[in-house]
């Protein structure tokens, strides 16, 4: 229930009342993000912003449901409120903004906001599915509400993008992110209460474009990968490089038309270096184009799926993977927020034998980062496709997603989130004794009797396949007659690794390794 305003509240109410009949110029105009728009969600139990632009100096007043917050226009014409934090509500309001002009936002809805981010694999929509016949076919949910942020890549700060929110439907629900949108239907149904969910993905992104490009600059343990950038930038501008391109145009279009004219498919044309400036591997260019416009929005949290681009980069993702999710929390200014991310899956040939891999390399810079509070991983090294990078089960992505926020955010009883991980090694005559917590209720193997996955070495470093046991609810031996005195065991560790170690709740056991062997996408010249 609403309580009685207090009386500055009927004075402000009064004042607005005022304004509403004070005659308005034609030249001035209220203006507000496509964020901020009809059939929005409100993130409950948290103050939400609520900004856009007018004259400078113009008062600003917003009403929504008895509050009655002001604001005046800065000199950039800025100007934000917060509304207080009120509690989900399935009864559609309004917001009545009211400054040089008057805007009112309808179909407003109070409930719990994601936003959606990462490369392909996040972006892959529910049209891309296995099942997208049926999931689409189960979508009509008036009160979960979509909107989409385009692509736009640029160092220029943002303030504003085309889209808006729609309610969900069998229809709209085809060009929505499956893996956020299976991850929001979750919550919707399981919690009963409306859902926004904001997609930004951008497939084949790097993490350090989802940076703000200034805050990479500062930091000394990104030099090189911004050094390099800068060179990169430089080439691309220069006379030299826009003549190259340029032949390099002249030179497709004449084998285009060669290819026309014989009926066959014509050529890739080449990549300008413009659209390589203005892409998703650029430091701070998602940033600035993608993030910035939505920067502020109330929300509960993130979820994440990306990592392929930076897989040769793995030793440096461990620093950078955390230090972006530091960034956008102290960009958002509403505290340590809810960061789950999703593993990378298998991938590609599966090996014949034990060695190195930049893939496994990622995954375990990706499980590190589990040291920042308020973070989860998904394990999905079960769910990839060989022949394929991008997954077409996404349902079951999801589910494993969801369980993070129902067990750490929401209260849900009896859910265990994540995968069963390494914990500690002994070394008992020629046998490894691991064990591992998160087991929720013991291991067990899918598909096949036998453990599959673990490789195990001696001093001299030589991996050879391992014979291994489960040996009880949370251990497993592991040994190799071909290794007398073992010294460090490795799980899942390949690109494409066949392992079948489960918890008894279906979860995957973590990929691991026990040693600190120097990682192969380290950098020479690193510390």
């Amino acid at each position: 229930m609403i309580s009685r305003h207090s009386r500055s509240s009927v004075s402000r109410f009064a004042l607005f009342i005022a304004l509403l009949a004070t005659p308005l110029t034609a030249q001035a105009e209220l203006k507000l993000p496509a964020i901020i728009s009809d059939h929005m969600v409100l993130q409950q139990k948290q103050a939400n912003p609520i900004w856009g632009w007018d004259t400078p100096g113009t008062n600003v007043v917003v009403a929504f449901r008895g509050q009655v917050k002001e604001a005046k226009a800065g000199d950039d014409g800025k100007w934000t409120v917060k509304l207080d934090a009120v509690d989900a509500s399935f009864e559609p309001a309004s917001i009545v903004i009211e400054g040089s002009t008057r805007r009112k936002i309808t179909d407003v809805l109070v409930g719990e906001v994601w936003m959606c981010s990462g490369q392909s694999n996040m972006g892959m929509t529910v049209a891309g599915d296995w099942k997208y016949e049926v999931e689409s076919l189960s979508s009509n949910h008036p009160n979960l509400r979509l909107i989409t942020v385009p692509r736009v890549g640029t160092q220029e700060l943002q303030s504003d993008f085309k889209g808006q929110w729609e309610a969900a439907n069998s229809n709209n629900c085809r060009a929505f992110s499956a893996v956020g949108f299976f991850y929001g239907r979750y919550l919707h149904e399981i919690l009963d209460v409306p859902v926004g969910l904001i997609n930004n993905a951008w497939g084949g992104s790097a993490a350090e474009a989802w940076v703000r490009r200034e805050s990479l600059e500062k930091d000394p343990r990104f030099r090189s990968t911004m050094d390099g950038w800068k060179q990169r930038e430089t080439q691309l501008q220069s006379d030299v490089e826009k003549e190259k391109y340029e032949a390099a145009l002249a030179a497709w279009k004449t084998k285009a038309a060669e290819a026309k004219a014989a009926g066959k498919r014509a050529p890739r044309g080449p990549r300008s270096p413009d659209s390589t400036l203005a892409g998703n591997q650029r430091p701070g260019n998602i940033f600035a184009g993608v993030v910035h416009p939505t920067l502020g929005y109330g929300m509960k949290g993130v979820i994440w799926y990306q990592g392929e681009s930076n897989a040769g980069r793995a030793w440096e993702y461990a620093q950078l993977f955390p230090y972006m999710i530091e960034q956008w929390r102290a960009e958002w200014g509403q505290g340590d927020f809810p960061f789950y991310w999703v593993q990378l899956a298998d991938f590609q040939a599966e090996v014949d034998q034990p060695g190195e891999s930049s893939w496994a390399e990622l995954r375990e810079s990706q499980s590190k980062t589990m040291s920042l509070p308020n973070t989860g991983e998904a394990v999905i090294i079960d769910l990839g496709e060989a022949n394929d990078i991008h997954p077409k089960n996404k349902y079951d992505v999801a589910a494993r997603l969801v369980r993070w926020a129902l067990a750490k955010d929401y209260g849900i009883e009896n859910i265990e989130p994540q995968s069963p991980t390494y914990q500690d090694i002994r070394i008992v005559d020629n046998k490894a004794i691991l064990t591992f917590d998160h087991i929720a209720g013991g291991l067990r193997t899918v598909d096949v009797n036998d453990v599959r996955g673990f490789a195990i070495c001696g001093e001299d470093r030589q991996w050879v396949w391992a014979s291994a046991k489960i040996t009880g609810t949370d251990s497993i031996e592991v040994w190799s007659d071909d290794v007398t005195a073992p010294v460090a065991v490795r799980y899942a560790w390949a690109t494409n690794p066949v392992c079948n170690v489960h918890s008894r709740i279906g979860l995957p056991l973590t990929p691991f390794r026990t040693d600190n062997f120097p990682m192969t996408t380290k950098p020479a010249d690193a510390k």
